[in-house]
């Protein structure tokens, strides 16, 4: 099992290039005896591959099919990773992150398979998504045709404790404001123009950002302005993105950061030659993903959880400020939970693996099989 993630490690894998790690998967899964399928979703996402789909079919009869989902991309700086073996850890080198977000997912579902086929242990239909371009907005999964997919309920590999099973994650804005002003001479007639810079950064620090509150934040970002120093600028584009556990609380803080947009404006304006001029805002906002909230009572959080027990794991239910491939699951109408693989750092060139909870998130999941099937 670490062996197959160190392998996963070395595979360079940044969001649109996952190509080398689709070709190991479709590879290790057709050896395990698997149906295996690459979808159209990298040509729709700009990809060099598709999510890699596969079903394991059932050795048991009358046991409903079950999901395992992991996705194959990593942030930069993801590539040339030099994984490093220490007793009870994997790290990166320093020089680069590691890539267990979320190779270690990827792992764990070979693993459980591997382990079904050695052991020769009974078993209902496993459908397994490995997606592709997770990390920037969860865009493979969102092409995965649910329609095409037997399973009703998914366990999701792709968080960081394995003694903790997420239910709950926010719904996600993204927005970009390019801000218009008026350029003039910044030495000679400062007062002739209008700065977009100013405005931009009036509305930033009028905006809600940071921790909002318990359930809400937001964070922002300068991506392009004006360069010449001695221009007053007469652009600047601010992006960020807003979270929150409820669609209602986002979308009064998506209000709130919009209005300090627009007052801000409203205040930029100059006379010239008895014409007023102002700024203006172009705005756009789109729903990036909506929120994950499966309550404990569900079967699939039920079976997890009683898998925990009889191996004397701790899990508990939780929730994070994070998306997953699971809210996209969710809904398209596969009930699904984010279980811990046993990452940590992650997403930082610090980022190491906890083996001992990397193998107690894969027992957790051998054992979820077990139990469907003695169900």
């Amino acid at each position: 099992m670490t062996d197959t993630v160190i392998d996963l490690i070395r595979l360079d894998s940044h969001s649109r290039h996952e190509k080398l790690v689709a070709e190991y998967l479709v590879r290790v899964l057709r050896e395990l005896g698997a149906d295996v399928r690459v979808d159209d979703a990298g040509p729709a996402v700009g990809s060099d591959t598709g999510n890699v789909l596969a079903t394991l079919g059932p050795t048991a009869q009358g046991v409903a099919p079950l999901l395992l989902s992991a996705h194959m991309d990593v942030v930069p700086p993801g590539t040339s990773v030099k994984p490093i073996r220490e007793a009870e850890r994997v790290r990166s080198d320093g020089t680069t992150i590691l890539g267990g977000d979320d190779k270690t997912g990827l792992a764990i579902i070979i693993e459980v398979l591997r382990t079904l086929a050695e052991r020769d242990v009974p078993h209902g239909a496993i459908e397994v998504a490995f997606t592709i371009c997770e990390e920037i907005g969860l865009l493979g999964a969102k092409h995965v045709d649910a329609g095409a997919l037997a399973a009703k309920e998914a366990i999701v590999l792709d968080s960081n404790h394995a003694s903790q099973l997420v239910t709950r994650a926010p719904s996600s804005d993204h927005f970009t404001f390019t801000v218009h002003g008026l350029e003039a001479h910044a030495g000679m007639c400062p007062e002739n123009g209008i700065s977009a810079v100013r405005v931009a950064a009036e509305a930033v620090a009028a905006m809600p950002i940071g921790r909002v509150d318990a359930e809400t934040t937001s964070n922002v970002t300068i991506v392009e302005a004006s360069q010449a120093t001695n221009v007053v600028p007469n652009l600047c584009v601010v992006t960020g993105e807003a979270r929150a556990l409820r669609d209602e609380r986002l979308d009064e803080v998506m209000r709130e950061i919009r209005g300090a947009f627009m007052d801000a404006a409203s205040r930029a304006k100059i006379t010239l030659n008895g014409e007023t001029r102002r700024a203006w805002i172009e705005e756009q906002c789109d729903r990036t993903y909506h929120s994950l909230n499966v309550p404990d009572e569900a079967a699939i959080v039920q079976l997890v959880l009683a898998a925990a027990r009889r191996l004397g794991a701790p899990l508990a239910t939780v929730t994070i400020g994070g998306g997953s491939d699971a809210n996209v699951f969710n809904r398209k109408g596969i009930t699904s939970v984010n279980l811990g693989t046993g990452m940590r750092d992650i997403h930082t060139v610090n980022e190491w693996i906890d083996l001992p909870d990397f193998f107690r998130a894969a027992a957790i999941v051998l054992e979820c099989v077990k139990e469907r099937t003695a169900a």
